[in-house]
């Protein structure tokens, strides 16, 4: 029992970040990154490329809005944040889908882990009262 305690201990900041919120962020750096990092592809508003439900000729969808048309709140902060800092492509091979195509880039040669965490904060920020409740419902809270 008390070794189950320690090994627990040990892994409790792992654990923690895990469940990482997206409270208490620096929402103007969000913002800021965002506009420099992210809104040639999701559009300066969040309002995503056109027709971006429809692959292209590619096989690539266009990128998704991030603003409540969209379908990022849909997911919870760890698949938003392993998204944005892996690419899509990564991610998915590293989740055993091969052959995903995805025109999303990883940012973590780019931003750092904060940074990131501070866009995604930017973004949620936009949502409306309902969208965000919803969202934060798939991301609950550590020993809930």
């Amino acid at each position: 029992m008390i070794r189950g305690l320690m090994v627990f201990a040990l892994f409790w900041p792992v654990l923690a970040f895990a469940d990482h919120e997206l409270d208490d962020r620096d929402i103007g750096n969000g913002q800021i990154l965002y506009q420099e990092q992210c809104a040639s592809c999701h559009g300066v508003r969040l309002e995503g490329q056109p027709n971006w439900r429809r692959p292209g000729a590619d096989g690539v969808l266009p990128a998704p809005p991030h603003d409540a048309s969209g379908h990022t709140w849909h997911h919870d902060n760890r698949l938003l944040f392993d998204y944005t800092r892996l690419g899509g492509e990564s991610l998915m091979e590293a989740r055993g889908i091969a052959g995903f195509k995805s025109g999303m880039p990883g940012f973590g040669d780019v931003m750092s882990d904060e940074e990131i965490w501070d866009v995604l904060a930017f973004i949620r920020s936009t949502w409306p009262r309902r969208i965000r409740d919803i969202h934060a419902a798939r991301n609950p809270r550590h020993g809930q």
